[in-house]
C-alpha cells in the first residue's frame, strides 16, 4: 500500500472537496494518506511518502514541490486553478489519475530547478532556497525604480535601473517572466532566462544563459529592495546585498500521462486552438 500526500489550496471549496473525496476513496483501498503540515508531510522533510497530489492551481504545485524540500517524490497536479499550467489532470479525472499513478501507469517530467542564496556585502549567506519557476529581486516603494547591478560567472555585465529581475527556469518562462515579455520556453529545455522588469534603459531584452551559469543580482545605490523565490519571501534586500542564482542539484518531478506535445500544451492552456 501507498502513503499519499495531499497538498489542497483550502480557500477553494471544490479542491477541499475533491481532496476529501480522495481520501476516504483511498483509505478504504488501504492507503495512507497524509495532508500537508501534518507529521511526515511539510516538516522538515517528507517521510516515507510515494505520491503526493495538489489540489489547486499552479500555486498549490510550488507548495508541494517546497515542502518536498528535495524529496524525489512525484507529484500528480489537479487542476482547481485558472490556468493550471502545470497541472496534469482536470478535477473529473482526478480519481482515476490517482489510481493510474499509482498503478504505475504514468510519465514523469524531471523540471530543472534553481538554488538560490542570499548573501550580504561582506559574502556571509543568510538563506538558501529552491525555485522551480524564478527568483525576483524588485522595488519596495511603488513610485520607485530599484537599481541592480548583474553579474554572469563573476563578470559584471551591466546594471538595470528597473521594477525588478526575474531570474526564471524554462518552466517558470510561463509565470512572471511571461508577464514580462519574457520568451516561452520548452519546459524540458535546460537554461536560465533573466529578464528586466520594466526596464528604464533602452536595453530591454531577456538573456537566455546555459544552464551552467551562475547569476548574481547586487542592489546598488541607496535604495532598498526585496526577494522572492517561487512567491515565498527571501528578505528585505540593502545595498550591497547578492541573490546569487545557480542550477540546483534538485529536480522536480512532475506526473504525466501520455504523449506530451508542448505546442498543443500551449494552444490549450492559453486559449488559442480556436485562433
Amino acid at each position: 500500500m501507498a502513503v499519499v500526500g495531499l497538498v489542497v489550496h483550502e480557500d477553494r471549496e471544490a479542491a477541499v472537496e475533491q481532496a476529501d473525496v480522495l481520501a476516504a476513496r483511498l483509505g478504504d483501498e488501504g492507503h495512507e494518506i497524509r495532508r500537508s503540515g501534518e507529521e511526515g508531510f511539510g516538516t522538515g522533510g517528507v517521510g516515507d511518502l510515494d505520491l503526493v497530489v495538489s489540489l489547486g492551481g499552479d500555486g498549490s504545485i510550488l507548495r508541494a514541490v517546497s515542502l518536498l524540500d528535495g524529496g524525489a517524490v512525484p507529484v500528480l497536479g489537479v487542476n482547481f486553478g485558472h490556468l493550471g499550467y502545470l497541472t496534469a489532470v482536470e478535477p473529473e479525472d482526478a480519481v482515476a489519475a490517482v489510481a493510474s499513478t499509482l498503478a504505475g501507469d504514468h510519465g514523469i517530467e524531471e523540471r530543472m530547478m534553481l538554488q538560490v542564496e542570499l548573501q550580504r556585502p561582506d559574502g556571509t549567506c543568510v538563506a538558501i532556497d529552491h525555485a522551480l519557476n524564478e527568483v525576483v529581486v524588485e522595488r519596495t516603494a511603488a513610485s520607485q525604480t530599484v537599481r541592480l547591478g548583474v553579474w554572469l560567472d563573476g563578470d559584471f555585465f551591466t546594471s538595470y535601473a528597473a521594477d525588478g529581475i526575474v531570474v526564471a527556469t524554462p518552466t517558470g518562462s510561463t509565470a512572471y517572466a511571461f508577464s514580462a515579455r519574457g520568451p516561452i520556453v520548452d519546459a524540458l529545455h535546460r537554461s536560465i532566462q533573466v529578464t528586466p522588469v520594466s526596464p528604464h534603459m533602452l536595453f530591454d531584452r531577456t538573456l537566455v544563459l546555459n544552464p551552467t551559469s551562475e547569476v548574481h543580482l547586487e542592489v546598488l545605490g541607496d535604495r532598498s529592495a526585496t526577494g522572492t523565490v517561487d512567491g515565498r519571501s527571501l528578505g528585505g534586500l540593502g545595498p550591497g546585498d547578492q541573490v546569487v542564482c545557480r542550477v540546483s542539484d534538485r529536480v522536480a518531478q512532475l506526473v504525466t500521462f501520455g504523449r506530451r506535445d508542448f505546442e498543443q500544451l500551449l494552444k490549450t492552456k492559453f486559449g488559442l486552438e480556436d485562433r
